[in-house]
């Protein structure tokens, strides 16, 4: 029995014999998408997932809606929470902030110590225990430790630290490793950066901890769950009034809780860079297409004809040229797609190293591979539409004839007398390309978008130092910062000074409060710092340091924008602390700066508020660094240190952590962008070659050698390229700004700061694909069939 195999239709075998002629091309425009769809993927692909196992984690761990903590509360008070409407399920717990010594470590780390129940039978943020086994309520001195503080150390089941329990030192034995929802991201109060080393989470049996802190019958914080669609803001003002007689802090939801609330922004930059990279690495490769699509049919002018004398209609062959777009795009897309699972599995990794699961559900969604196709599709078919529509509307008979030659006369650059001292080639360069100077023009536009993108992912590398230099560097100017457990009097400043190596040491208050504008609210830390501090600074992303106005709040410009006040207004501040006085502060002035939500005030002018008098919270240290390790001896040994914090260990645990993170994301835009490069110049180079093979073939005979005829047309790419490069600069600094912008969130505004340096690789990132693209374009001129070339096409 004979397979008849069904024969393709005349047009389709010609699509296919066109795109087997114009391979290069093809491949280096479908390079170009797959670029974009790769970087579609891997974001949209990683977003998809961490949403996805952060909603089954949240549910399976029984994650809290809304939570509270207070100075101690009475045990009987729960039953008057569970009363609240709406509230579901209600824990009390207690919790305490440590100091740790860990063996091998010098300066003194910081633990936060929450109670649980036997068993780990939580009700709401229950612990996923990894390995071991759960503390038995007979031995008050066994934990469970967060898997990333262990990892950190090396610590395992059996493993012992030392920790400063209510002024007392004692020694913690790890039992158990384990995670938990409230944990994802893991930072120590007041801080936004991860310290896996020197901040850690254990979970004690709740009589040992209640115990050590004389908390028996009663708690000092509780978490809600709330019923479907009851309101997590009436429950708060319920809570916050029962927690008020009893010291509480102010309740905030689960949206405001720190490690969902970095998670959160972190997912919306993701979506952002998800949608606004592919969509200018598309954009770009629609404009090529077009380019390309535009001149090849220009090429085919008396085949279109033919076709349409032997009775094809406009819409045949209009829909023949768009299959041309779409065969280019549908091999870049799958490609795309291919690599961006590939790639967004490892991304998936290493979110998984930064944001802690149990384990990170990571799969390509049906939805963003069908939307990343459909959408490369889209792109292709609006690329090639306009050229096609223009070609496919010429008359038969006059297709049927050559355009109509060019108008040969002395052009207006040759009457300049320098421009005749170049040689013939130079000067046929420069000719055509002054009577072609919309073809010039895109071609030079098109290179441009090459470099723009280049210089966007260039110029994120300084995006990272020049957030260190503001962070580290201008702001954090002290050695260490000491936090106590609670407010203390003005003689701990002179305590400190005392201290081993301190040098200079300025106070810090830290008062918590809720800021309200209207109905819109933020629960944070007012930072009482001194008026020209020289050591903690406030420092704006683009200028130097402030100092602090005589009265009134100096808040982070995304705060202001988050409360919608600005300067000159006036923020209702609800102290948490103490009698919780309520005042209406001013707002002196907003500083755009880079990380969190900051609210600042002169100390002074702080503890006038508060009606109190050398109150400090804490300490700014400039220390002798030969007697650094004297200092942190000391500090370990003294129950009023909560927590100490070394500028050059946050500057390492960033670098490990979140520049790690963010480098290995330029990283890929950076290879992405060089790809588009290559496909850009070489695409240009390759249309070019095509439209002028006759010409160029026409002078070899004539007796131009390989090498003068190579340089008309490779000295024309070289000019182009060198045109665009100003002009990627200034579309680069736009689209870094768009970027940038996009990119901003409560967690991070990054600056976009274009550098030499950034310019200079991109440029010459760009020259080298011209480079390569030149020798590849040679190569294909070298081997020019003269006669073939020379055959007439009427």
């Amino acid at each position: 029995m004979v397979i008849r195999v069904p024969r393709l239709p005349a047009l389709d075998r010609k699509l296919l014999r066109d795109l087997w002629e114009m391979k290069g091309q093809a491949l280096a425009i479908a390079a170009v998408i797959a670029a974009g769809v790769t970087m579609f993927v891997t974001y949209l692909s990683n977003f998809d997932s961490l949403e996805r196992t952060l909603d089954s984690y949240y549910q399976r761990q029984r994650f809290a809606d809304v939570f509270a903590s207070a100075e101690r509360a009475p045990a009987r008070l729960a039953a008057r929470i569970e009363a609240i409407p709406g509230v579901v399920t209600v824990a009390t717990r207690v919790v305490a902030e440590v100091t740790l010594d860990v063996p091998g470590m010098p300066e003194p780390a910081t633990g936060r110590l929450i109670s649980m129940p036997p068993d780990g039978a939580a009700v709401l943020n229950t612990v996923s225990l990894r390995r071991g086994r759960w503390p038995e309520p007979s031995r008050p001195d066994e934990v469970v430790a967060s898997e990333m503080f262990c990892e950190a150390h090396g610590f395992g089941p059996g493993s012992r630290l030392a920790a400063i329990i209510n002024g007392r030192r004692r020694t913690l034995t790890i039992v158990g490793i384990g995670l938990s929802p409230e944990f994802v991201y893991s930072v120590r109060p007041g801080e936004i950066f991860p310290d896996n080393q020197r901040f850690g989470i254990f979970w004690m049996d709740r009589q040992a901890l209640a115990s050590a802190f004389d908390m028996e019958g009663g708690f000092n914080d509780v978490s809600l769950k709330l019923a479907r669609g009851a309101s997590a803001d009436e429950a708060i003002v319920r809570l916050d009034r029962l927690l008020q007689p009893y010291g509480g802090r102010g309740a905030y939801p689960r949206a405001l809780q720190v490690s969902a609330w970095t998670i959160d922004n972190e997912l919306r930059q993701l979506r952002t860079f998800g949608f606004i990279t592919p969509l200018i690495f598309l954009s770009v490769a629609a404009f090529i297409l077009n380019i390309a699509l535009a001149r090849a049919l220009a090429l085919q002018r008396p085949q279109i004809a033919a076709l349409k004398a032997l009775g094809y209609t406009n819409r045949e062959l209009g829909w023949h040229y768009v299959k041309w777009a779409l065969a280019i795009a549908a091999a870049g897309a799958l490609a795309g797609v291919l690599a961006g699972n590939w790639l967004g599995a490892q991304m998936a990794g290493m979110y998984n190293e930064f944001f802690r699961f149990p384990m990170l559900d990571y799969r390509l969604s049906v939805g963003v591979a069908a939307a990343s196709l459909a959408g490369s599709l889209l792109v292709a078919a609006a690329g090639a539409q306009s050229a096609v529509r223009h070609a496919v509307a010429v008359p038969p008979a006059e297709a049927m004839r050559p355009e109509s030659p060019a108008r040969y006369r002395q052009s207006a650059g040759e009457r300049w007398r320098v421009l005749r001292r170049l040689s013939q080639p130079a000067r046929m360069v420069l000719r055509n390309l002054e009577r072609q100077p919309l073809r010039a023009l895109m071609s030079v536009v098109g290179i441009a978008f090459a470099g723009a993108i280049l210089i966007v992912g260039f110029g994120f590398i300084d995006v990272m130092d020049v957030l260190i230099d503001e962070q580290f560097i201008r702001a954090m100017r002290q050695d260490v910062t000491v936090t106590f457990v609670r407010p203390l009097s003005a003689d701990a400043m002179h305590a400190v000074n005392r201290l081993p190596g301190v040098i200079e040491a300025e106070p810090l208050r830290v008062v918590p409060a809720r800021l309200r504008v209207g109905h819109r609210h933020r629960t944070l830390a007012i930072t009482g710092l001194v008026a020209d501090p020289q050591l903690s600074r406030v420092v704006e992303r683009t200028g130097g340091a402030l100092a602090l106005p005589a009265r009134g709040l100096v808040l982070s410009k995304m705060l202001g924008d988050v409360l919608g006040v600005a300067s000159g207004g006036t923020v209702i501040v609800e102290v948490l602390e103490g009698a919780r006085p309520v005042f209406d502060v001013p707002v002196a002035a907003l500083v755009d700066d880079s990380v969190g939500l900051q609210a600042y005030m002169e100390i002074g002018a702080l503890r006038t508020l508060m009606r109190e008098g050398g109150t400090v919270s804490g300490a700014a240290l400039m220390v002798d660094h030969t007697r650094l390790d004297a200092l942190n001896a000391e500090l370990k040994q003294l129950p009023e240190v909560a927590g100490v914090a070394t500028r050059a260990a946050t500057l390492g645990s960033f670098r490990e952590t979140m520049a790690e993170q963010m480098n290995l994301i330029i990283f890929f835009n950076v290879f992405f962008s060089g790809v588009i490069a290559f496909g850009v110049v070489y695409n240009a180079a390759r249309v070019s070659l095509s439209e002028r093979s006759r010409e160029l073939a026409s002078l070899r005979v004539l007796g131009f050698t390989r090498a003068e005829v190579s340089l008309i047309l490779l000295g024309e790419l070289a000019l182009l390229t060198i045109l665009s490069l100003p002009v990627g600069a200034a579309i680069g600094w736009g689209l870094g700004r768009l970027m940038t912008d996009a990119f901003n969130s409560e967690v991070y505004r990054l600056p976009f700061t274009l550098t030499a340096q950034a310019v200079a690789w991109a440029f010459l990132t760009v020259i080298g694909a011209a480079a390569i693209s030149a020798l590849a374009v040679r190569r294909r001129l070298d081997r020019l069939d003269l006669v073939a070339v020379l055959k007439s096409r009427e």
